[in-house]
């Protein structure tokens, strides 16, 4: 059933003649459902209802998109977030209009006494009204908490792709978890601002972490190789277990990159290409310079 654009209504009055009442029945209900007891609360009752006197004024009840509800929309919002914010679940943020409902119909059954057809065509046109802005209320409080989840996501990215200057010249980005484009695209950007940072030479990239190898795996890893070239570094991947390497081999991917089994066999290599040597001195018999590491066993 389609309302027409423009409604006689009882609300405007009704909020204006009852207005303190109003807010007293409707902050009672939604302390008995659970939301907390502060001025905060008591204010955005006030805000929200005067929101709802301007635009019950217009008579529209049919769509809350035109401007005459664009008050009552973003006292919605602000509601919607705080309480996102604070982890309350979409129930109790659409508690917010719909326990108004009861306050509104008490009243409109005091106002329209006998009238009981006067009485319907109201109740209709709230009940429609609230409804409305009741899931508008849940859409976005979702949104909210959809960009929350999407903040976290990223930052859990960025956490979890650490990139460590091992020496003079070489890094190292241990990965841990499944690599997807997203994440490619957060390495890839870690690993080339250290690069143009520290002037590195060679970058290991440890792969331990990384539970499976398939191809779309293979290819991110090549595009973050090759963007390291790019950049003057040049990579060598660490940590293939022996089932990653059968199933690199029966995938037939070509990676064209050194490759270790380890991160210690990987920064061997990377010392040594860059002239760099670590010396046992318990071999050689040399004592320890200062400013050189002693040995933990000998107790220097």
């Amino acid at each position: 059933m389609t309302m027409a654009a423009n409604t006689q209504t009882l609300l405007p009055q009704l909020l204006d003649k009852h207005q303190a009442q109003l807010m007293k029945d409707w902050l009672a209900r939604q302390r008995a459902a659970g939301a907390p007891a502060d001025s905060q609360g008591e204010e955005r009752i006030r805000q929200f209802i005067l929101a709802l006197r301007q635009g019950a004024s217009a008579g529209r009840f049919d769509d809350i998109t035109g401007s005459e509800w664009a008050q009552a929309r973003e006292a919605l919002e602000e509601i919607s977030r705080e309480r996102g914010l604070k982890g309350s679940t979409p129930n109790e943020t659409a508690t917010f209009v719909f326990s108004l409902k009861e306050p509104l119909f008490t009243l409109l059954r005091q106002e329209c006494g006998n009238d009981a057809d006067r009485l319907a065509r109201e109740t209709w046109q709230v009940t429609q009204l609230l409804d409305k802005l009741g899931l508008y209320t849940v859409e976005v409080f979702l949104r909210s908490r959809e960009g929350v989840i999407s903040r976290q996501q990223e930052e859990l990215l960025e956490l979890s792709t650490p990139v460590v200057k091992l020496w003079e010249g070489i890094l190292a980005l241990p990965l841990i978890g499944t690599l997807d484009s997203a994440r490619t695209q957060v390495v890839m950007e870690s690993l080339l601002q250290e690069i143009v940072a520290s002037g590195a030479e060679i970058a290991i990239i440890d792969i331990t972490g990384v539970p499976t190898v398939d191809t779309l795996v293979a290819q991110h890893l090549l595009k973050t190789v090759s963007a390291a070239r790019l950049m003057g570094a040049d990579c060598i991947i660490s940590g293939i277990r022996p089932q990653i390497a059968q199933t690199i081999v029966h995938l037939g991917v070509q990676l064209d990159v050194i490759s270790k089994a380890t991160m210690a066999d990987a920064f061997g290599v990377a010392l040594r290409r860059t002239g760099k040597a670590v010396v046992d001195r318990r071999k050689t018999g040399a004592k320890p310079k200062n400013g050189d590491f002693a040995s933990a066993e000998n107790g220097e």
